[in-house]
């Protein structure tokens, strides 16, 4: 295999995954999009695979790479199969940790032994083996970048998870005085390190810049809590793709440099949307700094006011008799599995010639497009599903919203000076005729704020498990 057949190899990757990208842009394109990405890592790796016995000279070392391929794409295809979709954020976040933990351990190959990368003679009685200057800090950058990905998407799937005792993997932000104080001194202590690495190639500063990656990682993330999740996965995807991208500079691997860019920058795009539909400022994701207010409002004591409840029977009354209904999913639906349910539901309330629609926050769930993965695995119809800017203009045309499971996304208390989430977009399904919100208790949302809408007085509350609800809805319209 020539070097420029690798070259042109590497190529067409790059445009596969540069056409997946854009696949996945709409739901409808998004089969296609994952086919261009499986057709370009196959690429990729077979590619690599056939360079490695290039510059070997031997097929010798290529078993180790073909078990770790079976390995990991043998649970990676497991954990797709078997993932329930309200774990799919943790998945994610899982992934995540294994690219930054990757990056840091092809860095550390390669400075233990830099000539097996082709970026510094062999030694030969202690002398050579030195890596050009250039080369240490692309290394160092990207072992820090692959280290703070790691622990943080570490810390980010213990708080998704939310099953540990162990206070860091709890959903509740964790502050202490002078904590940015902290991180800033890690940040420069890096710095430091990362020079002392570029000016001697000492082992011992490299692994320091690796330690203090893994330290920065947990202090980065551990502030972060309640509705703020979402950003964070999208920007651990974003830091995931730039450890790649940097330690594909120190190996001259066009391949790594591409498609961590890719990555790197799709998911910061990702975090800025994110933010913006969260009323977040971007820098304070950077630097781990948001997210504690919010979280720190579920704390006080909360007032007792009166709200309406209803049984399905009467939801169903209000759904028959309606012209139009905007459904609006959150993540108690995905706990609760009843995608299904709702779809059948809206089937039968459009037989009755009901005009049926979804409304997606942008932040709805876990993880940015948990809500659309969803609904798109019970085949809900694409041209019914409508992202918030271009459905929110309805809600007021609308004669019932009913709200399954989501809190946060359609709290009015965002529209309130001096509540900690003042200015972030919400769905107005406030504005609906009649509002149906079905939880399974009047517990405040993840965010920790009660909601004024389930106090108004067109809300009727529907308590129980979002599918046996729906289903029971379901079951009164026939």
């Amino acid at each position: 295999m020539s070097m420029n057949l690798v070259a042109l190899l590497y190529l067409i990757a790059s445009v596969c995954f540069i056409q997946a990208l854009k696949g996945l842009s709409h739901p409808i394109t998004s089969i296609r999009g994952n086919l261009f990405g499986m057709v370009g890592m196959t690429i990729a790796v077979l590619t690599t695979a056939g360079l490695i016995v290039k510059l070997s000279g031997s097929v010798a070392g290529l078993g180790w790479v073909l078990l770790g391929m079976v390995v990991g794409g043998g649970y990676g295809a497991w954990r797709a199969k078997t993932v329930e979709m309200t774990k799919m954020p943790e998945l994610v976040a899982f992934f995540h940790s294994m690219i930054g933990l990757a990056a840091v351990f092809i860095a550390a190959a390669t400075v233990a032994e830099p000539w097996a990368f082709g970026i510094a003679d062999h030694p030969v009685n202690g002398v050579g083996g030195q890596i050009p200057g250039g080369n240490r800090i692309e290394l160092a950058l990207g072992a820090l970048i692959g280290a703070v990905t790691f622990s943080g998407s570490v810390i980010a799937w213990g708080k998704l998870s939310g099953k540990s005792k162990f206070r860091l993997f709890q959903g509740a932000p964790v502050v202490f005085p002078g904590q940015h104080w902290l991180n800033l001194a890690l940040g420069l202590a890096a710095v430091f390190f990362i020079y002392g690495f570029w000016h001697s190639q000492s082992a011992m500063d490299f692994a320091l810049v690796c330690a203090l990656g893994f330290v920065i990682g947990v202090t980065l993330i551990i502030p972060i809590g309640g509705a703020d999740m979402p950003v964070v996965v999208s920007m651990l995807n974003s830091y995931s793709g730039w450890a790649a991208a940097g330690i594909g500079f120190s190996l001259n691997n066009n391949m790594l440099i591409i498609a961590g860019s890719l990555v790197g920058s799709s998911g910061a795009i990702l975090s800025y949307i994110m933010c913006k539909a969260m009323n977040r400022s971007f820098f304070n994701v950077i630097l781990g700094g948001f997210g504690g207010e919010a979280a720190d409002a579920g704390g006080a004591a909360k007032e007792q006011r009166p709200y309406k409840t209803g049984s399905a029977d009467d939801a169903a009354f209000m759904l028959s008799n309606a012209d139009s209904v905007i459904i609006v999913p959150g993540y108690g639906l995905a706990v609760a599995r009843a995608q299904h349910a709702v779809k059948e539901l809206a089937q039968k309330l459009t037989d009755k010639g009901i005009d049926v629609k979804y409304a997606i926050h942008p932040v709805a769930g876990r993880m940015p497009g948990h809500m659309n993965v969803l609904l798109a695995e019970a085949e809900v119809p694409y041209d019914q599903v409508h992202e918030m800017e271009d459905i929110n203009g309805e809600f007021g045309q609308a004669d019932v919203a009913i709200i399954l499971g989501a809190n946060d996304v359609v709290n009015p208390a965002a529209l309130e000076k001096g509540s900690p989430i003042y200015g972030m977009p919400i769905l107005d399904a406030y504005k609906a005729k009649s509002v149906i919100v079905n939880k399974r208790s009047m517990a405040a949302g993840y965010a920790g704020l009660d909601n004024d809408l389930f106090y108004m007085d067109k809300t009727m509350m529907v308590f129980g498990d979002a599918k046996k609800v729906v289903e029971d809805i379901g079951k009164a319209i026939e």
